[in-house]
């Protein structure tokens, strides 16, 4: 290959996985970006960088050396303003507010009243800084200035803008044939979109890498894959398109493109190859094809009986290899990864990331070293995902992990891991839980960058958001419906603890009543036993004509009757007592009072015979005499 490493490199590597870009490629790189490159260029890129390509912004002639400092990320910005263009480039680590400072000196606009649209994560201030946003190498922005109004001095010309910002609002419908799958999509993109963002997207559709795919379809107003679907030239609302695969006989026509295309380690397109040395692996390791004696241990042991200690080991080779940095991996068994992530309250589930590791395939390290360890990749697969990883490098912990698969998301997850080479490790399975079953999302190679890998998590996360929102909303309704039901089971416990308290009571006032009954007719049979006894009792009543001296009384109860009965003079008061209580007025609760004088014939003893307690007394010259006594 004379002596060529990316030429030698690409020939023992499937095209589909040929990840390099040579150091002097860099240029060629941008110019199949932005164009085809000259024939100048492509005799240089040909040769193998022997000779640098001329440039008027190149400040060297010779090829970069590994001694040679790090350069900035440079990123291109074509910012669409009305009728205007602008082209920046800015250093990754600048503000978003530099970017409105240049537009004010270029287009003459207060920064106050300019709104920088085009961002992937939507409106960002003017302090951040682009290289928290992820950017790619060429990215495509607009102006808006809702304040200042069009002018009026051309009205074509402002008819044309406010057309152009009308079509970025838009949605475009892309009817897209795979020839060789025979199959159509139906895709909508805005405006905004950019064709390589369209040609990205269809990548992960057809895994066609975009450096392999031929179009048919596009204008040819659309010689930039950087513009903007609105600014582009196809037709609205809706515009054909057809997509395949690039034979093999036109990449060999074409070498100096193919070889601006190939790429490694750069977060987007166009980016310099980086030195391994900046990352602590050599180059052997780096393309895996270092002795077993560069490795101290494999990462993860053969045969391991217990899943925790096989990642506790995994994770401390990793470590070792890759440094600190790295993503949190889940210490346990895949089922449990699954509960943690799928199976708590919606509002606390997350994605399962699932890392599949080869030592023999040549993407390992550099996916290790540069995707994984990647300070963005890191926070966001700790903060939005539960990881858990497994090395299949031996067949044994392959078949393993197969057999977990299997058991936890069906057959056809196995079958898709199983039609993977080794070359195309390794692998991040995006895993989202539903109801019924688990469903993968998303199957990332290692043949990607920063970039493609950070947006297809971000769009994984999208749909998993998508279905969250759902859940939580379900969850919300179901326990709303579960506290209404335990309200109501409440409700009628304590309606049926009333119910019981109120039957007690009302159970327990009866039997006082009838106690209260019982007790009253005891009362009354024994009052009614002692008037029987009191009236037995009395001495008969003497006749008129007896020879003694006879006191008849006549005695007014209460109720307004009167009781007349005749004693003996010498009887007691007691008897008289006795024949009033066996009247039903016992002594114990009325009394006996006198007429005239008023007098209280309870109070006298009863020792007393009635000649002491009569007002008059008989006389032997009179029938009758009546004493009048009442009863209170």
């Amino acid at each position: 290959n004379n002596w060529d490493l990316v030429a030698a490199i690409n020939g023992v590597i499937p095209q589909e996985n040929g990840i390099l870009q040579s150091s002097f490629s860099s240029e060629a790189s941008q110019a199949s970006m932005y164009g085809p490159p000259s024939q100048s260029e492509a005799a240089d890129a040909a040769a193998g960088g022997a000779a640098p390509p001329a440039s008027s912004s190149s400040s060297s002639s010779s090829p970069p050396s590994s001694s040679t400092s790090r350069q900035p990320r440079m990123l291109n910005f074509r910012v669409e303003y009305r009728q205007r263009t602008v082209e920046l480039v800015l250093e990754e680590g600048s503000a978003v507010g530099e970017i409105k400072q240049i537009l004010e000196t270029e287009l003459g606009v207060p920064v106050s009243k300019m709104q920088l649209k085009g961002w992937k994560s939507g409106d960002v201030s003017d302090s951040t800084v682009m290289r928290s946003l992820h950017l790619p190498k060429n990215n495509s922005l607009y102006v808006l200035t809702p304040d200042i109004a069009p002018t009026t001095a051309s009205p074509v010309t402002a008819y044309a803008s406010d057309a152009l910002q009308d079509s970025l609002n838009q949605n475009f419908l892309l009817v897209i044939s795979h020839r060789e799958a025979q199959r159509d999509y139906s895709l909508n993109f805005p405006g905004s979109r950019t064709i390589q963002e369209v040609k990205r997207n269809i990548s992960d559709l057809t895994n066609i890498p975009v450096r392999h795919q031929q179009w048919e379809g596009w204008p040819a107003s659309a010689s930039d894959d950087s513009m903007t679907l609105a600014a582009s030239g196809i037709s609205y609302p809706c515009h054909h398109l057809s997509v395949c695969r690039r034979s093999s006989t036109a990449n060999a026509q074409e070498p100096t493109e193919e070889c601006a295309d190939v790429h490694m380690i750069s977060d987007s397109e166009g980016d310099d190859f980086e030195d391994a040395s900046e990352f602590g692996v050599d180059d052997s390791e780096m393309f895996g094809m270092g002795s077993s004696t560069c490795r101290k241990s494999p990462m993860m042991p053969e045969n391991s009986e217990n899943e925790a200690d096989a990642l506790l080991h995994f994770t401390a080779e990793f470590s070792s290899r890759y440094g600190e940095t790295h993503p949190m991996f889940f210490i346990g068994t895949l089922e449990a990864a699954s509960q943690e992530a799928f199976y708590g309250k919606a509002r606390d589930r997350k994605l399962l990331a699932i890392y599949l590791h080869n030592d023999d395939s040549v993407l390992s390290n550099v996916f290790c070293s540069q995707m994984m360890c990647a300070d963005s990749i890191v926070s966001y697969l700790s903060q939005n995902f539960i990881t858990w990883a497994w090395d299949v490098t031996k067949e044994a912990n392959k078949a393993r992990l197969l057999t977990m698969c299997t058991r936890h998301f069906g057959s056809v997850v196995t079958q898709t891991i199983r039609t993977y080479k080794t070359d195309q490790f390794p692998l991040l399975l995006i895993v989202m839980g539903k109801r019924t079953s688990n469903e993968v999302l998303n199957v990332i190679q290692g043949n990607t960058t920063v970039d493609e890998l950070m947006m297809r998590l971000m769009g994984a996360m999208e749909i998993f958001t998508a279905q969250q929102q759902e859940d939580i909303k379900d969850e919300d309704e179901r326990e709303a419906r579960e506290t209404v039901k335990r309200e109501q089971d409440e409700a009628y416990r304590l309606s049926l603890e009333a119910d019981r308290k109120k039957r007690e009571a009302q159970e327990k006032e009866e039997a006082e009543q009838v106690r209260l009954e019982q007790m009253r007719k005891e009362q009354e049979e024994e009052k009614e036993a002692i008037r029987l006894s009191l009236e037995q009792a009395l001495p008969p009543e003497p006749a008129e004509e007896a020879g003694e001296q006879i006191s008849k009384l006549r005695i007014r109860t209460p109720s307004g009757e009167f009781l007349e009965r005749r004693f003996l003079g010498s009887c007691k008061l007691q008897v008289l007592f006795d024949f009033v209580a066996s009247k039903g007025y016992p002594f114990e609760g009325f009394k006996l009072l006198t007429t005239f004088p008023r007098r209280n014939v309870s109070d006298v003893s009863d020792t007393h015979t009635h000649t002491h307690t009569h007002t008059h007394t008989h006389t032997p010259n009179m029938n009758q005499f009546c004493s009048y006594i009442y009863i209170i």
